[in-house]
């Protein structure tokens, strides 16, 4: 097949998708296309690169300070708060129930008073913003449940099967080569083979969940027209997952797919107290496996991959070795710039990278042991919000506990904590956000209405549309 024509088959379905899609919903805003849109660029290559005008890595291009990306993501910033004003949100309650996200957001402002290179903080710190307002406008959509799962299958529809378009029929724009091995990998619309893994890993979490959650209706002609596409798009993302050969981003899966279906069995449903123990303890034996007895290398060896995690061990020995000031850091997102990139490229015999592949290492190196500390605040606020929800409306939470599982042993072996697909769903998940304040009267008189967070701002009879 001749690759335009191919082009025009994927946008053909892609229009269609979107105007028949099986599962959409009339009352979700049209101000979520905007979320639509910053999730494209934050899971794909940024507008600079889409246009051809700026080579190499997304990093890079930010540092060279592009203005189309500037334009881009400014406007969106802009486009975000406009909404968020409209909707008159409660502020006050927002930061009153999220003080550890908003704890972080505050230390990455502040650290910019010791960075190196202030202004670039400054700069990433403001694009990074983008993306908790993004979290913001879905959130506070009238109908927040199906704002978050018609944002992520919106998504889905664009990335998953332009990506298999690309590594098909356009090798020229999705196979790169690495410039220290010189082996070639596929990465479809994005610019890493383990960007490629983490939009395949979220994607195809969530079309098991949303599987799992719509099963019990799947005698009914629109459920099976939406399990239908569901299924179509499973066996894509698995399809992804092998072409990314990401190791890291395939357990992953695996362990989401099994907290999602552990959730919704019986027993856990009985039983939720278990649920909540057993998750964090699995991580935790891990973490004691894996720091403490040293065996993370054995078992990726009984295994059949690298004892040092594709070198990952060296990078991690040698990051601790330049010695950064341990208690604050760096500065957000400024260690990988100026003489300690150089140093680093120069003396660690590892290649041109620019990220620690460990997200704990990389907000370590930045923000230091009280950064680290205020990540960890973030990770068990998240946690406890979601397990508050668990009993009642255990659909939805299975996919939130599946994401914050996932996002935990992510960051082992990837910087997950930064601005990118990963971290957004995760605070999409783990974020309270109150009832908007023109609609509060409204929801107090009606008994059908519980509250108005993710997993609760449903009509109880429609928790599975």
């Amino acid at each position: 097949m001749a690759p335009t024509l191919a082009f025009l088959i994927w946008f053909l379905c892609l229009a269609a998708l979107f105007i028949w899609d099986p599962a959409r919903n009339p009352k979700v805003s049209i101000a979520l296309w905007l979320p639509v849109v910053w999730l494209f660029f934050a899971g794909s290559r940024l507008p600079s690169q889409w246009l051809g005008v700026s080579p190499g890595s997304a990093e890079a291009a930010i540092e060279e300070g592009d203005p189309l990306n500037r334009a881009v993501s400014f406007g969106l910033i802009l486009l975000a708060i406009c909404i968020l004003l409209a909707r008159s949100i409660n502020w006050r309650a927002i930061i009153a129930r999220n003080p550890a996200l908003v704890a972080y957001i505050l230390f990455a402002l502040l650290s910019a008073c010791w960075s190196d290179f202030s202004l670039l903080c400054l700069k990433r710190w403001f694009r990074d913003l983008g993306g908790y307002l993004v979290v913001l406008v879905v959130l506070t959509d009238q109908v927040p449940l199906e704002a978050i799962r018609t944002l992520l299958r919106r998504m889905s529809y664009l990335l998953i099967p332009l990506s298999i378009v690309f590594d098909k029929y356009y090798p020229e724009r999705s196979r790169l080569f690495d410039p220290w091995t010189g082996s070639g990998m596929f990465v479809g619309v994005t610019t890493g083979k383990n960007e490629l893994g983490s939009i395949a890993l979220i994607s195809g979490l969530f079309f098991v969940w949303d599987t799992v959650a719509r099963w019990p209706e799947h005698r009914r002609k629109r459920t099976k027209r939406i399990l239908a596409v569901n299924a179509g798009f499973v066996l894509m993302n698995l399809s992804l997952l092998k072409t990314a050969e990401s190791a890291t981003c395939r357990v992953c899966f695996g362990l989401g797919c099994f907290v999602i279906f552990a959730a919704n069995s019986q027993f856990f449903k009985r039983h939720p107290t278990i649920l909540k123990a057993l998750i964090p303890s699995i991580f935790c034996l891990y973490l004691l496996l894996d720091v403490g007895l040293g065996m993370n290398g054995s078992m990726a060896h009984a295994i059949g991959k690298d004892p040092t995690l594709t070198d990952r061990t060296k990078i991690w020995a040698f990051l601790l070795g330049m010695h950064t000031n341990p208690i604050i850091g760096t500065g957000y997102e400024s260690f990988w710039y100026g003489p300690r990139l150089e140093y680093f490229w120069q003396n660690a015999g590892l290649g041109p990278l620019n990220e620690a592949h460990n997200g704990f290492l990389e907000v370590y190196l930045q923000l230091g042991v009280l950064g680290l500390l205020v990540i960890l605040w973030l990770i068990v606020a998240s946690y406890r919000n979601i397990c508050k929800k668990l009993s009642p409306h255990q659909s939805i939470v299975s996919l939130a506990l599946g994401i914050w599982v996932i996002m935990l042993f992510y960051c082992v072996t990837e910087a997950g904590f930064r601005m990118a697909l990963p971290f957004v769903v995760f605070l999409i998940f783990g974020t309270a956000v109150p009832l908007r304040r023109e609609g509060h009267q409204k929801a107090a008189k009606s008994a059908e209405f519980v509250d108005a967070r993710p997993w609760r701002g449903q009509k109880i009879a429609n928790q599975v549309p």
